[in-house]
């Protein structure tokens, strides 16, 4: 039931109101004291004498809000007072006013339009509470899709760096080395959270574009003539264009097109130079010479660190990135072992997993 709190210290003006509220289908409450009134709760519209001993109506609407912060507020106010009261409205404490004597229609419309409003503002308030717990349950599934999307993906994407890796074996476990190498790098110069993970995404998908490689292109023991290499070097676009369209890889899909441009401008495909190559790619060629010095090729053992490190200083600010070349003689050498044992464990573990998958000679 609708109920109203009703306060003057006139207690005639008080019995009137309350008959009157009444007989409007109310449930009332009086009092001719504010101090006591000041303590009720559990109600919808109070209604309040403005001038009154011990608290006036702008006092009395302001303790009872503390209390009763949706309960909407009229007050009632003598022709002389009116000015001060008006005041209190338009501060927002009060809702509307009624003048003293009042009509018995301004009255009752005004005490109806009241109780409309409380139900209003907590009929929005109950609509705007369902509306973020739908969105909160609209956010939980989108970001379960999202992660299975990923998941599904980056799964589907392993299952073709491994294709590509038994596929050319010069490059064995070379992905996810030089995918962890540059996310370490990336880390020395500074960066973070998402911009971390989207350079350690384009080092690891780097070279996914030459499963569009013909073997005869990828395999081939000897030199490849000029024909052939015009094809090799679409590899970084071939990569680009299959990674692209997926959002959550849009951003690595620029290191994969821009991995062997060359601080110098001397790279391929677009011949960018400098600060043009996004700073992904240009960790991961500092990165991918370090590995394919240190790693074992079937013509070649891998080569002490201190080779890599040597050639990496020699090509500063021709083939690499100055202040990256910088950056990557600070990381103590442990890193780098630490990186290759991390991945030589991974590699052991899929080996234990899977076992030699490879089929025996003809």
């Amino acid at each position: 039931m609708d109920r109203i709190l009703v306060v003057d210290d006139d207690v005639r003006i008080l019995a009137a109101l309350s008959r009157i509220l009444h007989s409007e289908g109310y449930e009332v409450v009086t009092h001719n004291d504010p101090v006591q009134a000041a303590r009720e709760e559990g109600f919808q519209v109070v209604l309040t004498d403005f001038m009154m001993p011990f608290l006036n109506g702008i006092e009395l609407l302001s303790a009872l809000r503390e209390k009763n912060p949706r309960a909407v507020r009229l007050m009632l106010t003598a022709a002389a007072d009116f000015r001060t009261a008006s005041e209190a409205v338009n501060r927002g404490e009060v809702y509307r006013l009624l003048g003293k004597p009042w009509s018995l229609a301004d009255l009752t419309s005004s005490v109806r339009q009241a109780f409309e409003h409380y139900r209003l503002v907590e009929a929005n308030e109950r609509l705007t509470r369902e509306v973020a717990e739908k969105n909160a349950e609209l956010t939980a599934i989108n970001r379960e899709l999202e992660r299975r999307v990923v998941e599904r993906t980056s799964g589907l994407l392993e299952g073709l760096i491994s294709a590509l890796d038994y596929r050319d074996t010069e490059t064995q476990w070379h992905s996810r080395r030089v995918s962890l190498y540059a996310r370490r790098l990336a880390e020395e110069i500074g960066l973070t959270g998402g911009a971390l993970d989207v350079v350690e995404q384009g080092a690891l998908l780097h070279d996914i574009g030459k499963i569009g490689v013909r073997d005869s292109i990828l395999l081939k023991p000897g030199p490849l003539t000029p024909d052939e290499w015009e094809e090799m070097r679409k590899h970084p676009e071939f990569g680009f264009r299959m990674l692209a369209k997926m959002p959550y890889l849009r951003e690595a899909s620029v290191i994969v097109l821009q991995h062997q441009e060359r601080w110098d401008g001397k790279g391929y495909p677009q011949k960018l130079a400098g600060e043009n190559i996004v700073i992904g790619a240009r960790i991961f060629s500092i990165v991918d010479t370090l590995d394919a010095i240190t790693s074992d090729r079937p013509y070649r053992k891998g080569r002490p660190l201190q080779i890599a490190q040597d050639e990496i200083q020699r090509c500063s600010g021709s083939q690499f990135d100055p202040a990256l070349a910088n950056a990557f003689m600070r990381v103590p050498d442990s890193e780098w072992a630490r990186i290759r044992s991390q991945v030589e464990e991974m590699e052991a573990h899929e080996l234990k997993r899977f076992g030699d998958l490879s089929l025996p000679a003809a």
